[in-house]
């Protein structure tokens, strides 16, 4: 069944009236346009609880209707998310250096240890503390901690992982690993802790000193933490995996729609991040050019690659929901017989590690936690955006990415970069498996390029392409056959200028192809469309 992609530009920019067009003159586009002015945005809280029951035992979202599909949306013409206030294209598009992977969102602004961090706020609720400080520059952070239990196991991921959600594309905090003495932590005037019954008092030195107490020391005295800076804007909370943000008039997909989400489960899956929900996302309102408008940030990496952020994650992460009911049933009816997956799972020793392997990973039966719209949502074109994005890492550059863990034993170095290359492998086989994976399109010498990813990636042989070529009417969206023009070297003389040829490939699959819209211009033509069926 073929996949129309859906240009929200076109969308916006032509009238009721105007006829339609399958393609407009700034096809394809590779930015949202400008953001509306939203004054009316204000703070809200999701409840943690609400999003578990809901997600679990409900159906947020529209989803596909029986028999039928619907097509990702946010994306342009070529079927790609273009940049917005969700997403920019990075490191598969416009190619990163290893120095950019390293530098991430960020890497100019760590905490300045000339003076003392003013401690401003802080979290004592939970296994490890965490504190909100203003640096001798007038900077604030948030400051997290590993476990005692398991140093490292917490900071090493959520610098990591801020580092692969930047380059996959998305807005991240900037985080830095930190390491100081407990003399650098100066209390500030009237902060204010919550006990464990939620009643706020004013914060005291020796309130300061136990929740310290609570964190692993180093052998060197000094404390190991995650250094987040604040974002820019005004917080106005989290964002929904389904539906849209009323008081936003940017907000105009719905969520569970939008490629960029349906394919971060590609991506979650990859970083076994099973904590991506609502509660690890946040909106900030922010004002550039005197234009207010939203940013949408996943934030709080810390329960990703094993680490559940206060110590190993489940060895059931990642394998199943944490209500389903199949399972259950099956080790109930067979007195305990039947052995899940995830239980046949082996991890290292490693505590700063963690439940992390690659071995009894599934990419297509990864799970988060519990049922996310958008991930639910996730077709075959979905998840082929994100495995071409996963695949564009090289051995080299995910190894430079896990350097910045700093972790102290090598062995955990080695682990956790041999899983991420085993599991980016297995996204690539999966995802390319499950639609002809031909990408990058482009006409060079009047004959149509491209690249077959699963090739590219030595998962299967070369193989050979059949072509079918066609006028297509732009206006009335049929295609005329073009008898006889079975190569990739393009009729250009079929069609005259400002016209557009169709080419339909297969590569042996008959239900997968992929098709090209090709527009003259200037004498030359143009790729600005791509369809897939499978």
């Amino acid at each position: 069944m073929r996949r129309f992609v859906i240009s929200l530009s076109a969308a916006l920019l032509i009238s009721a009236s105007a006829p339609a067009r399958r393609f407009h003159d700034d096809d394809p586009i590779q930015r949202e346009p400008p953001p509306r002015n939203a004054t009316t945005i204000k703070p809200r809280k999701l409840s943690d609880i609400y999003d578990f029951f809901s997600n679990s035992f409900g159906k947020l979202g529209e989803r596909h209707p029986k028999g039928k599909f619907i097509p990702a949306q946010a994306v342009n013409s070529l079927g790609d998310a273009y940049d917005s206030s969700w997403y920019t294209q990075r490191h598969y598009y416009r190619p990163m250096s290893i120095a950019e992977l390293v530098r991430g969102p960020g890497d100019r602004n760590p905490p300045d240890t000339s003076g003392s961090w003013q401690v401003v706020g802080a979290k004592s609720e939970g296994i490890t503390p965490g504190f909100m400080i203003v640096d001798p520059k007038g900077r604030r952070y948030l400051l997290k901690f590993d476990p005692k239990s398991n140093p490292e196991i917490a900071t090493s991921v959520d610098v990591m992982g801020s580092k692969f959600f930047h380059a996959l594309g998305y807005n991240v905090p900037e985080n830095y690993i930190v390491h100081f003495t407990d003399e650098q932590l100066v209390l500030g005037d009237d902060v204010q802790l919550k006990d464990s019954l939620g009643r706020a008092r004013k914060m005291t030195g020796r309130d300061l000193t136990e929740l310290l107490m609570r964190v692993d020391r180093q052998k060197d005295k000094r404390y190991r933490g995650t250094a987040s800076l604040l974002l820019a804007g005004q917080p106005v909370r989290e964002f929904r995996y389904h539906g849209t943000r009323k008081d936003d008039p940017n907000d105009v997909v719905p969520h569970e729609h939008r490629r960029d989400l349906r394919g971060l489960s590609v991506f979650c899956a990859w970083l076994n991040h099973d904590d991506s929900r609502a509660i690890n996302t946040l909106d900030m309102l922010v004002d550039e050019g005197g234009r207010k408008f939203v940013r949408h940030y996943l934030i709080d990496f810390g329960s990703i690659l094993g680490s559940a952020s206060n110590g190993p994650n489940s060895p059931h992460s990642g394998f199943g929901y944490l209500f389903e009911a199949k399972p259950a049933a099956a080790q109930f009816f067979s007195l305990g017989v039947y052995v899940p997956r995830w239980a046949r799972a082996n991890y290292p020793d490693l505590p700063s590690v963690g439940m992390l392997e690659a071995d009894a990973f599934n990419a297509e039966e990864w799970v988060a936690e519990y049922p996310n719209p958008a991930f639910t949502n996730r077709l075959p074109d979905d998840a082929f955006w994100g495995a071409k994005q996963v695949m564009a890492f090289t051995d080299e550059q995910i190894s430079a990415i896990v350097k910045t863990a700093q972790y102290s034993d090598p062995r955990a170095e080695q682990y956790v970069t041999e899983c991420l290359l085993k599991r980016r492998d297995k996204i690539g086989r999966a995802f390319f498996a499950r639609v002809l994976p031909l990408d990058r399109f482009e006409v060079r010498d009047g004959r149509v390029m491209f690249e077959d990813l699963a090739v590219k990636h030595k998962f299967i042989p070369a193989r050979n392409y059949s072509v079918e070529w066609s006028v297509f009417d732009n206006d009335k969206e049929t295609r005329a056959a073009i008898p006889g023009e079975t190569t990739l070297q393009a009729p250009s003389a079929r069609v005259p200028e400002g016209g557009f040829l169709a080419a339909s490939i297969h590569g042996g699959d008959p239900n997968k192809s992929v098709t090209a819209y090709l527009r003259k211009r200037g004498g030359r033509l143009i790729v600005v469309g791509l369809d897939r069926t499978w």
